[in-house]
């Protein structure tokens, strides 16, 4: 079984989250996804800024899917 990471940007002062944007890589487990998810969560609000994250409230939330892998 593989797990899929799922990355969302969201805002409290819109309300919404954009669509999730899922990692091209999956994992063998959750340990490596949930790491990969706060360090991208991390570098993410970085690269906004301070300024646009205050302003605008955003935050990264993330998931960590199991996904069934198809038999051939």
């Amino acid at each position: 079984m593989k797990i899929a990471l799922i990355l969302y940007m969201c805002s409290y002062v819109s309300t919404v989250c954009l669509p999730g944007h899922q990692w091209p890589d999956t994992f063998d487990d959750m340990y490596d996804c949930l790491q990969l998810g706060y360090e991208e969560s991390s570098k993410k609000l970085k690269e906004l800024g301070r300024k646009d994250v205050n302003e605008h409230e955003i935050f990264v939330r993330f998931a960590c899917v199991k996904q069934e892998s198809a038999e051939t």
